[in-house]
């Protein structure tokens, strides 16, 4: 028996908890806020208190949510995952009635001390029910039609009252997480492909669409779609967003302009330098260097997150922790390829580095469900 082994042996059970934690998670979730209050202090123009202090704030009582759900066992937020995802999906409803407007979408509902976006919250409360409902599945009926029916109404419920706000980046969130829980649950991959063909039929109805009475889309996200495309042929309009994204990600050459440097941000060529255009300041100031270590420091916690996943041998704690390390993927993935014109712009910030409240609450949520699978799990004597 190892020294450690031993120790965890003779700790009491609270304590033995805190052994139990994933501290290289927690360790590398540190680290990308780290860089996010760094960053947050030079689009600032060096002022803490402007972003960076607030982000603080909100990283800490965010960390401490993790600890307080993560030393929760993970059979209490199994059995709670139904009653979650119903108050979400309401919390949706009540956006449509009495949702605060903003920046031309109704999305956020005033609870007076925060404003909540409660499609944010619904990233994980769809994990934690398509867990459960797997949890409880018999093995044998997860690619039955009948049963995969269920699972794709649970998805779509949500991601078309998050699609009516409007908010197209949070809704192909939500369908993107729940595709890859239905699918590590055992879902046939032929399913995936029927799904694949429709797609490809919708993208035709919606260009198809475009100037109909029947238009699938919002005027302005036609609009996001040819910048998508061809952003120079508006540069000073539509297509601004990502041709300064891109005149900042490619001055920053291998190494950066330096710390506080970047005039992009500094003279405030680059919109929304402190939301969902922070990865750009990053690469204009610390080059394609600084920009790859963030992603290695994303991947690593992929990395982690997976390999917790895959030595859990309780299925819901394995399913939201394969859950929330797939939507955290897409947040970060997503994000990147936006800021870089290789998808369209959707209004997603970068995970854990882009100034804002909810979205970071709700991820360290989803961590700290993490953290209950894994300080859970079954292990050998």
């Amino acid at each position: 028996m190892s020294y450690l082994e031993y120790t965890i042996k003779w700790t009491p059970t609270g304590l033995r908890k805190v052994l139990y934690v994933n501290w290289a998670l927690v360790l590398l979730l540190i680290s990308v806020a780290g860089v996010g209050f760094l960053m947050l202090y030079s689009v600032a123009g060096g002022d803490v208190g402007r972003w960076a202090e607030p982000q603080m704030k909100r990283f800490v009582f965010g960390l401490a949510v993790m600890f307080a759900i993560g030393f929760v066992p993970i059979w209490f937020w199994r059995n709670m995952a139904g009653l979650f995802y119903v108050i979400s999906v309401g919390l949706l409803l009540g956006v449509e009635f009495f949702g605060e407007v903003g920046m031309g979408a109704q999305r956020w509902i005033d609870l007076g001390f925060m404003r909540l976006q409660p499609s944010e919250l619904t990233k994980i409360t769809l994990i934690m029910a398509l867990a459960a409902y797997y949890d409880w599945l018999d093995i044998s009926k997860v690619s039955r039609p009948f049963w995969v029916l269920v699972p794709v109404a649970l998805i779509l419920v949500p991601a078309g009252l998050t699609l009516i706000q409007p908010d197209l980046g949070t809704a192909l969130l939500l369908m993107a997480g729940g595709a890859v829980t239905m699918f590590l649950a055992g879902v046939h991959w032929l399913y995936y492909l029927v799904v694949g063909a429709g797609g490809v039929g919708t993208v035709t109805a919606v260009f198809v669409s475009r100037g109909q009475d029947w238009q699938l889309l919002k005027d302005y996200q036609y609009r996001r779609i040819d910048t998508f495309l061809n952003p120079e042929s508006d540069p000073l309009g539509a297509g601004y967003h990502i041709t300064q994204s891109k005149i900042a990600l490619g001055s920053g050459g291998w190494t950066g302009r330096g710390f506080l440097e970047g005039t992009q941000s500094r003279l405030n060529f680059l919109p929304e330098k402190h939301t969902d255009f922070i990865f750009t300041s990053l690469a204009e100031e610390f080059g394609f260097v600084g920009a790859a270590s963030l992603l290695a420091l994303y991947v690593a916690i992929i990395v982690v997150a997976v390999a917790s996943a895959t030595r859990n041998q309780d299925r819901f704690g394995a399913l939201v922790t394969w859950g929330v390390a797939a939507t955290f993927f897409f947040f970060f993935a997503l994000n990147m390829s936006m800021v870089m014109g290789l998808a369209p712009v959707v209004g997603v910030p970068l995970p854990l580095v882009s100034y804002g409240g909810s979205a970071m609450l709700i991820l360290m949520v989803g961590f700290g469900l993490v953290q209950s699978a894994h300080i859970h799990r079954a292990r050998s004597k």
